[in-house]
C-alpha cells in the first residue's frame, strides 16, 4: 500500500492506498488508537478493490484536531465524508473496525446515497450510554478537558518497547500490534514518541442511549455485513448486536472465534467473507 494525503477544509488526512485503481471504491476506517495499517493483512483478499485505508484525525499520520477542540463522535462522520469528497468518490463501500465501524454505520445512516455496501468488524453503531449516568459522564468529561495540561512527549527507547506497551493495553497478536505501533511512532531524540493525540483518551461528553442508536441504525439503506468475535467484548454483547441487526433492512452476521482484532489475526477467515460480500 502506498502513502496518500488528502487535503480537506478540516485538516490533512493521511491514508494508505492499494489494490486496483479501476476497482470498486472501498474506504476503510480503523478502530480507536489504531490506524490505517490495521487493514494491511486483509489486502490479499481486497486486491480487486480500490482500497483507501484512512488514518482518522489524531491517529497515525493525520493531523490532530486544532487546540481547544475535542474528538466528538459526530465530527468523525464528517471526516469520513470529507475523505470521500477529497477522493472524488460520489459513492463507495465502507469497511470499519470497532470505532471505525461505529463511524461507518452512522455515515451510512446519515448519508445513505454515499454508501453502497457496509462491512463491519466488531461493530454496529457506537457504544451506547446509560441515560441515568448522562450527568455524571458530562461532569467527568468537562473536568478532564479543563484539567488537561500539555506534557512533554514520552520518549520510548525502541519499537519493541512500544509494542510491549500496546500489548499491555490491548489483547492482540504481537504481529498485529507491531503493524499498528510502527505507523504510530515518530522519531525523537533518544528514541520514539507516539504520533496519536493524547486528547483521544479523554472521556466523551455525550453518548446516545440504546434506543437512539437503534433509531439511527434503522435509517441505513445499504446491505450490511457484521463480522463479530466470540467471545464478545463487554461493550458489544450478543444481545445488543442482535437487537441492532434487527433494525436493519438487509443484514447478515458471521461470528468467529477470536479476539477483537480478528481481521488482523485471522485475515484468512475474515478476508473471504468481506470479499464475497463486497463483490455482490
Amino acid at each position: 500500500m502506498q502513502a496518500l494525503r488528502l487535503d480537506t477544509a478540516r485538516g490533512a488526512l493521511a491514508a494508505l492506498r492499494g489494490g486496483d485503481p479501476a476497482g470498486p471504491k472501498l474506504l476503510c476506517l480503523h478502530g480507536w488508537l489504531d490506524n490505517a495499517a490495521s487493514f494491511q493483512p486483509l489486502m490479499p483478499w481486497l486486491a480487486g478493490f480500490d482500497v483507501v485505508a484512512l488514518d482518522l484525525p489524531g491517529h497515525g499520520h493525520s493531523d490532530h484536531r486544532p487546540p481547544g477542540c475535542d474528538y466528538a463522535f459526530a465530527d468523525w462522520l464528517h471526516d469520513a465524508l470529507d475523505a470521500l469528497d477529497a477522493l472524488g468518490w460520489a459513492q463507495a463501500d465502507l469497511l470499519g473496525h470497532s470505532m471505525g465501524g461505529a463511524i461507518a454505520s452512522f455515515v451510512a445512516a446519515a448519508a445513505p446515497a454515499r454508501v453502497r455496501r457496509l462491512a463491519l468488524v466488531e461493530a454496529l453503531g457506537p457504544i451506547a450510554g446509560d441515560p441515568a449516568k448522562a450527568g455524571e459522564r458530562l461532569r467527568e468529561a468537562v473536568r478532564a478537558r479543563r484539567a488537561k495540561t500539555e506534557r512533554p512527549a514520552r520518549v520510548i527507547a525502541d519499537v519493541d518497547t512500544a509494542v510491549a506497551a500496546r500489548l499491555a493495553a490491548s489483547a492482540m497478536a504481537p504481529a498485529a500490534a507491531r503493524l499498528i505501533v510502527e505507523r504510530n511512532l515518530r522519531e525523537v531524540p533518544g528514541g520514539f514518541a507516539w504520533r496519536s493525540d493524547p486528547r483521544l483518551t479523554l472521556p466523551g461528553h455525550v453518548r446516545l442511549d440504546e434506543t437512539s442508536v437503534q433509531a439511527v441504525l434503522a435509517g441505513i439503506e445499504a446491505p450490511v455485513l457484521v463480522v463479530a468475535a466470540d467471545p464478545s467484548p463487554p461493550y458489544f454483547p450478543p444481545e445488543v448486536r442482535e437487537a441492532r441487526l434487527a433494525c436493519l433492512r438487509d443484514a447478515r452476521v458471521h461470528v468467529l472465534p477470536g479476539g477483537h482484532h480478528l481481521h488482523m489475526e485471522q485475515p484468512d477467515r475474515v478476508g473471504p467473507l468481506l470479499a464475497d460480500f463486497l463483490r455482490a
